[in-house]
C-alpha cells in the first residue's frame, strides 16, 4: 500500500473516550446473552464500534460552541432560521421541515406523496424507507442497474438508476401510478455506492416528460459529490458545494438524516419545493414531531446541524472522510478478503456469501460473521442481508437479496487509521478459521424491521 494515498486527519484532537478490550470469555458471554445480535451488546461491552454511522459522529469545537447558543423556544427558533437558510442555500429547496432524525422524514413523504397502491421505484432498498413506503400502501420495486447486485465487480457508480427498468415500470403501470422516484445518493445497502451526475440528469429528464417526482435520500449526498468530483469527467475542478448545489437541482425534495453528513448525532429534515406537500407536511409534522419550527429537534442541535454541514462540505474533510474507509478496503482486499467493490463512502462490506460459503442464505451467515467478529476482536458491526431485509408482506416469505454483507461502518472524525488496521487483522484472523463459523436460527423475531432486536441461537 502507498500510505502517501491516504491523507493525515485534517483535525486535532481534543477530547478523548477511554475504550477497552474485555476477554475473550467475556466477549463469547456478551454475544449469547446478546442473541447473536450485534445491536444488543452494551456499548461498553465493545472495543471498536462500526455498527453505524449514523449519529456516532465527533462534532467539531465550532459545533459544541453552537450548542451553547441553542434557543429553546416553542415556536420561532433563531436556530430553525439559521438551519432553513443554510440547507436553502447548499441544497437550493424552497422549504424544510426538521424532524427528529431521518426516519421522521421518510415518514411524512410516505404520507403526502404515496396514495395506496402506487408504486415507489428507487435504486436499491433501504430498511426503514421502504418500511414507510410499504406502511403507507407503497409498492417498492428495485431499479437500480444490476451490476449494483454483483459484489466482486468494481466499476464506478454502481449506485446509478437503469433508465431502461424506470421506463418499463412507467409502461407497464402508467405514470399516474407511480407515486415518486426514491433516489438514494449514496446506495447503503449495494455497499455505499454513488450515483453519477449524469444518471441523475437523465432520470428528471424522464421523469418531466411524464410528470413524475424525484426525491432524493440525500443521506450521504456529500460522500456521492466526493466521488463525482474524484471519477465523474468534468467535475474535478469543482468545488464539493457546488456538486451538490448541481446534484439536488434534478430533484423536487430530499429525505436527509442529519446523523450521517451533517456531522451530528442526532436530527434529520424534510426539503420539498412544492407547496400543497409543504402544507400537508406542516399538518403532519406537528402531529407527530412537533412545531414545523423544531419537528422534534432542540434548538441546539438544530444550530449543530446548520454548522455541521457547512463543515462537511470542505474538501479536506471529506476526501480524508472516503479515504480513510478506502484505507480499511484496501487492507482488506490486499489479503484476499471478499468484500462488495469498489470500496464505498462510508463502510466497508464484506461478503458474507463468499466469507462462509459453507453456509446457507437460512442460517443467516452474514448474522452470524457479524457476531463472531465481536468475539475475535470486540469489533461492532452489523448484519446487512436476509435478516434486514425481513420479509415479503403478502407471502410472508423471507425477501432474498442477491447482497449478503457484513457493514463495517466507519463513524466520522473518529477512529485513527491505526483503529483501521486493528480492525483489517481481526477480519484476516476470522477468515483463517472461517470453517468454524456457524449458522443461526431465530429464536425472537419482530414483525417489523426485525434486525434492530431479533435474537438468534447458533445451528449445532
Amino acid at each position: 500500500m502507498n500510505l502517501n494515498n491516504y491523507p493525515a486527519e485534517p483535525f486535532r484532537i481534543k477530547s478523548v473516550e477511554p475504550v477497552k478490550m474485555i476477554p475473550l470469555e467475556e466477549r463469547e458471554r456478551v454475544i449469547r446473552e446478546a442473541g447473536f445480535n450485534t445491536f444488543l451488546i452494551p456499548s461498553d461491552e465493545v472495543y471498536i464500534d462500526l455498527l453505524t454511522d449514523s449519529g456516532t459522529n465527533a462534532m467539531s469545537d465550532r459545533q459544541w460552541a453552537g450548542m451553547m447558543m441553542g434557543d429553546e423556544a416553542y415556536a420561532g427558533s433563531r436556530n430553525f432560521l439559521h438551519l432553513e437558510k443554510t440547507v436553502q442555500e447548499i441544497f437550493g429547496f424552497r422549504h424544510i421541515i426538521p424532524t427528529h432524525q431521518g426516519r421522521g422524514a421518510e415518514n411524512l413523504l410516505s404520507q403526502i406523496a404515496i396514495k395506496p397502491g402506487q408504486y415507489v421505484p428507487g435504486n436499491m432498498y433501504f430498511t426503514t424507507t421502504r418500511y414507510h413506503q410499504e406502511h403507507n400502501g407503497g409498492i417498492f420495486i428495485d431499479i437500480i442497474r444490476d451490476e449494483a447486485h454483483n459484489a466482486g465487480l468494481n466499476i464506478p457508480f454502481k449506485g446509478d438508476i437503469d433508465l431502461n427498468k424506470l421506463q418499463k415500470l412507467i409502461d407497464e403501470k402508467g405514470e399516474e401510478n407511480i407515486a415518486y422516484v426514491c433516489l438514494a445518493v449514496t446506495v447503503n445497502l449495494a455497499g455505499g455506492q454513488p450515483v453519477s451526475m449524469k444518471n441523475m440528469k437523465a432520470v428528471r429528464e424522464l421523469t418531466d416528460y411524464y410528470g413524475i417526482k424525484v426525491f432524493f435520500d440525500a443521506t450521504r449526498c456529500v460522500e456521492n459529490a466526493y466521488f463525482i468530483k474524484e471519477q465523474e469527467e468534468g467535475y474535478s475542478n469543482k468545488s464539493i458545494q457546488e456538486i451538490v448545489k448541481e446534484m439536488f437541482s434534478y430533484a423536487d425534495g430530499c429525505t436527509m438524516s442529519g446523523k450521517k453528513d451533517c456531522l451530528v448525532n442526532i436530527g434529520g429534515f424534510l426539503c420539498v419545493n412544492d407547496d400543497d406537500l409543504f402544507s400537508e407536511a406542516k399538518e403532519l409534522v406537528v402531529v407527530y414531531e412537533g412545531m414545523p419550527s423544531y419537528g422534534g429537534m432542540a434548538g441546539r442541535d438544530m444550530e449543530a446541524m446548520a454548522i455541521g454541514l457547512r463543515e462537511s462540505l470542505q474538501y479536506e474533510y471529506i476526501e480524508h472522510r472516503v479515504k480513510q474507509v478506502r484505507y480499511l478496503g484496501d487492507k482488506l482486499r490486499e489479503a484476499g478478503i471478499p468484500m462488495i467493490e469498489p470500496t464505498g463512502g462510508h463502510a466497508v462490506f464484506l461478503d458474507a456469501a463468499r466469507f462462509c460459503p459453507h453456509l446457507t442464505q437460512d442460517q443467516f451467515p452474514a448474522q452470524s460473521l457479524a457476531a463472531n467478529l465481536y468475539v475475535e476482536s470486540g469489533v461492532r458491526s452489523m448484519e446487512r442481508g436476509i435478516v434486514s431485509a425481513g420479509r415479503d408482506n403478502n407471502t410472508g416469505e423471507h425477501h432474498r437479496p442477491k447482497l449478503e454483507t457484513v457493514r463495517l461502518t466507519i463513524p466520522r472524525r473518529v477512529y485513527t487509521y491505526r483503529h483501521m488496521d486493528l480492525v483489517a487483522e481481526a477480519v484476516q484472523s476470522l477468515y483463517r478459521r472461517r470453517e468454524t463459523i456457524k449458522g443461526l436460527r431465530f429464536v425472537y423475531e419482530p414483525k417489523q424491521l426485525r434486525f434492530f432486536t431479533a435474537r438468534f441461537e447458533e445451528i449445532d
